[in-house]
């Protein structure tokens, strides 16, 4: 008996050994949370104690630019920089602040901004010239030019970034907003992510972490559709096999799974049943979903040549859009090569191209159909770059080292303060120098928009209740919200 007790796992002698099985209680637990919380089609309606207020964003479009866009270039715009050109940057300015190796040991001689800017739109926000198409909808837009993050290095800095710490394991914000929030369609999952297929190989690794569920149950972890024949892997039926088969085939495994779910109360069981479902749903749901030919010529045109590309961003944020038409709660898309230690000249302003008619179009096209009032979109990436320029300062291959102090992102939508700029940085744009926006600061506001009090919103794991924003204090900005 002892031997037995010995190599049997506690939470199967707690279920085989009580009056009451606890894995009994568990499963019954399960269903009547799984019950309660349906919608119609089985969707996944979240929490029950969830949003905590009436939300003025329902679902989240997060434009993730991977690699740290140059706000030098892009937003922040410098004009004293080219009387500056060539000259060390002061030592008051940098105040000894961490460098990468990578410039650690040149000099930092400061490099004025490569484009040229324009006020645009009645709020006047100063854009690039190589957003021709963002100036179109900057009264719209609100950008927010003064965030700063703790990170310097793209891994630790990206998944701070979209998890509240740089360490890898803890869950993503998108996964936080699936646990919370769930779905309306009970044929897709909560979260699903797009990774553009880029015409030129990157280097820049995009990590599973990035949009995994930590220490969440799996099932919250994002979904990655794929720009191929079939989106998602072993999600379709192998040839010969009837679809009766399959549904049968289904209906004996869940059998199997739930007498195993009694046994053992392991919550990750249930999980297995879930995604068994929903893969099947899925089956049908995916193909329409990512079949463009429905989309009429104007959408191409709106969203530009490269739409009709499978796997280009452009075609990603069409298909952005149908997932949150079909009550997706949160799709994110992944655009890498935004690291430029050189040509920053021609490779910045490829990037612009990539996604910039896109990104405008994606707002447009919310707005049209009525959905931009109830949808978040957020554009941004991990960090910024620095006002000294890497190698020669004034020679074509130059480019900047990565810069946490200060970088610019921006959001539309979903109760987004429009054709409104907030905070400033110095004559550098290398410290802010109004109203600092931590990544912290950022994630509590989104969740705010979700009708999510970040200080409440939190999971017990290892007996400590972790939130997305960490134990340091953070705050919802509300001066990036509509009145």
């Amino acid at each position: 008996m002892n031997e037995y007790l010995s190599n049997a796992s506690r939470r199967y002698f707690l279920g085989q050994c009580t009056g009451v099985s606890v894995g009994a209680m568990a499963l019954s637990a399960l269903l009547s949370r799984a019950s309660s919380e349906s919608g119609v089609g089985g969707a996944k309606l979240g929490l029950p104690n969830l949003p905590h207020f009436t939300p003025k964003a329902k679902r989240v479009i997060f434009l993730t630019q991977s690699g740290g866009p140059s706000q030098i270039e892009l937003f922040d715009h410098k004009p004293g920089l080219l009387k500056l050109a060539g000259t060390e940057l002061p030592e008051s300015v940098r105040q000894g602040q961490r460098l990468t190796t990578m410039t650690a040991n040149q000099k930092q001689l400061i490099k004025p901004a490569a484009t040229k800017f324009e006020q645009c739109g009645r709020s006047g926000a100063s854009v690039s010239e190589w957003l021709p198409h963002l100036k179109t909808v900057v009264d719209d837009v609100c950008f927010i030019k003064s965030m700063y993050t703790d990170q310097i290095n793209h891994a630790p800095a990206m998944t701070q970034f979209l998890t509240g710490n740089q360490i890898p394991g803890r869950p993503s914000l998108g996964a936080w907003a699936s646990y919370g929030l769930g779905s309306e369609n009970g044929n897709l999952p909560d979260y699903l992510v797009l990774l553009s297929k880029m015409q030129r190989p990157s280097d820049q690794p995009l990590y599973d972490h990035y949009w995994g569920s930590g220490f969440l149950p799996s099932r919250y972890q994002g979904v990655k559709l794929r720009s191929a024949k079939d989106p998602v892997l072993y999600l379709r039926d192998p040839d010969g096999l009837p679809r009766h088969l399959r549904r049968g085939m289904l209906d004996g495994m869940a059998e199997l799974n739930d007498m195993h779910l009694t046994q053992m109360g392991d919550p990750e069981i249930a999980t297995r049943i879930r995604q068994y479902e929903m893969a099947y749903r899925m089956q049908a749901s995916v193909p329409e979903l990512t079949d463009l030919s429905d989309e009429k010529d104007e959408v191409f045109e709106l969203y530009g040549a490269d739409s009709r590309r499978p796997g280009s961003y452009a075609a990603n944020c069409i298909l952005a859009r149908r997932l949150i038409e079909r009550g997706v709660r949160f799709v994110q898309l992944f655009h890498p090569d935004w690291d430029h230690h050189s040509r920053l000249t021609s490779w910045c302003a490829a990037r612009c191209r990539d996604t910039d008619q896109a990104s405008a179009a994606l707002v447009k096209d919310l707005k049209r159909r009525g959905l931009l009032d109830d949808t978040l979109v957020i554009w941004g990436g991990e960090f910024g770059r620095g006002v000294a320029g890497q190698g020669k300062w004034d020679s074509p291959e130059a480019g900047r080292d990565h810069h946490p102090r200060c970088f610019t992102m921006w959001m539309a939508g979903g109760g987004a303060k429009s054709g409104y700029t907030h905070g400033e940085t110095d004559d550098f744009s290398y410290n802010v120098a109004k109203d600092g926006v931590h990544v912290h600061d950022l994630h509590a506001t989104i969740l705010h928009l979700m009708g999510i009090n970040h200080e409440r919103f939190t999971f017990r794991h290892q007996g400590l209740d972790f939130r997305l924003t960490g134990v340091d204090p953070s705050k919802v900005v509300k001066e990036l919200l509509a009145g």
